[in-house]
């Protein structure tokens, strides 16, 4: 049922480590395809986004990895995890001592896991069910977004607010393997990573995970044709 989402994730996940974050537990699908179909029953009667928040995306494995690796990035600092899914980014800020990690996520199957998640790791993660995009002034330090430039609509409209946000001053850091709709400009790469994935997530069975800082200021041409 919709109004338990918590029960349903138990019901349909099981409790595991992303291969390139050991220190971080979630809530996690271990079979895809069961999950996909049980939620597409959800769907049919809600409309919910797919079961996302279930998988460790490669981008999102590699900036959290980043994180712990590099704490002094989040430390003390307030955090946003974009687009948060199982809420291993914010996991990640707050296991490397950020002020306060937020994780905004407008699924509420998504929601819902990100309180496991954060409970199970008995880490604080405060959770924000609206869009926040074109939210100014930031009121965030820095600004975290794991594999997110899959689609060129929502990618367009979150470069635009990023970019907003970095020429105020927040730090803005992507995870991304390499998603079609990644800036092609403005970006200054900080790590690459190998990230294990299962083929019947991806198309292979691993991916490179890059971590890039985004810089503000409007790109001429960035999303022509």
């Amino acid at each position: 049922m919709l109004s338990e989402p918590a029960a349903f994730i138990r019901a349909n996940t099981a409790i595991a480590a992303p291969p390139l974050v050991p220190e971080i537990r979630l809530h996690l699908a271990t079979e895809i395809t069961p999950l996909w179909q049980a939620t597409e029953a959800v769907l049919d009667r809600t409309q919910l986004p797919p079961p996302y928040w279930a998988f460790a995306w490669a981008g999102g494995q590699a900036l959290a990895r980043h994180i712990l690796d590099h704490p002094d990035l989040v430390r003390g600092r307030s955090v946003l995890d974009f687009g948060a899914g199982s809420g291993l980014l914010a996991l990640a800020a707050a296991r490397a001592g950020a002020a306060r990690a937020a994780a905004a996520e407008i699924d509420p199957f998504a929601a819902a896991a990100i309180a496991l998640n954060g409970a199970l790791n008995r880490l604080e993660v405060g959770v924000m069910s609206e869009d926040v995009i074109g939210r100014f002034p930031p009121p965030w330090q820095v600004v975290l977004v794991g594999d997110m430039c899959y689609e060129r609509p929502l990618a367009e409209r979150l470069t635009l607010w990023l970019r907003q946000l970095a020429g105020a001053g927040a730090l803005v850091l992507l995870g991304d393997p390499g998603r079609a709709y990644l800036p092609k400009a403005g970006l200054v790469e900080l790590a690459r990573y190998t990230v294990p994935t299962p083929l019947d997530l991806e198309d292979r069975t691993s991916r490179e995970g890059v971590v890039w800082q985004l810089t503000g200021g409007a790109i001429p041409g960035e999303f022509s044709p």
